[in-house]
């Protein structure tokens, strides 16, 4: 059995590689700072697929789009960008759940969301402002661009305006995600290492 030939058998080995390496160094201590690496760790795996894939949508699909033949096109959206849509949202909702969970656990979450105004560190601060930039991106990808997909896509009833519609609102929420998503990753980065 070849576990390249099926996703989920290489996530699953991806996920027994990284419990050896773990046991391997020592690097499990059933404490609250393992929990609270855990859930960064999540946060970052989430984080990962969620802008990855807003950027192949922005640097990648919509780009090529008008470039694929008419006959061709049916494949992308009958099939991949309903695919890459799901895994986009639920990527989304993972970052901000475990990023919310690492938060909490780290006992920041009070004065990051504050934006460091309950105690006046600028790590909190960062944070916090990366924070707020998640929380409307993600905003943003469940109420405003996976609705308007849903028409663009044909999975809901639209007329042909309505379609069109849907798609500019669409791309302009991405837009704006895909341009959320430099400084967040600046300040997520930053808060961790320049203060």
């Amino acid at each position: 059995m070849n576990p390249f030939n099926k996703l989920s058998h290489t996530i699953l080995l991806g996920l027994i590689i990284t419990l050896i390496v773990v046991v391997l160094l020592g690097a499990f201590t059933p404490d609250h700072a393992w929990a609270s690496f855990f859930f960064r760790w999540l946060h970052v795996l989430s984080g990962v697929m969620w802008i990855g894939l807003l950027w192949y949508f922005n640097f990648v699909q919509t780009p090529s789009m008008p470039k694929i033949p008419a006959e061709q096109r049916p494949a992308i959206t009958k099939f991949i960008a309903p695919t890459a849509l799901f895994w986009f949202r639920w990527a989304a909702l993972s970052t901000v759940i475990t990023g919310l969970i690492e938060a909490w656990l780290n006992g920041y979450i009070g004065d990051a969301l504050a934006l460091g105004a309950l105690d006046g560190v600028p790590k909190d601060r960062a944070i916090g402002v990366g924070m707020w930039f998640g929380l409307i991106m993600a905003f943003n990808v469940w109420f405003i661009i996976w609705p308007n997909q849903q028409k663009v896509l044909g999975l809901v009833e639209a007329s042909a305006d309505e379609r069109a519609a849907a798609g500019k609102k669409a791309g302009m929420a991405s837009r704006f995600n895909t341009m959320l998503s430099v400084p967040l990753l600046y300040l997520m980065v930053a808060a961790q290492n320049i203060f």
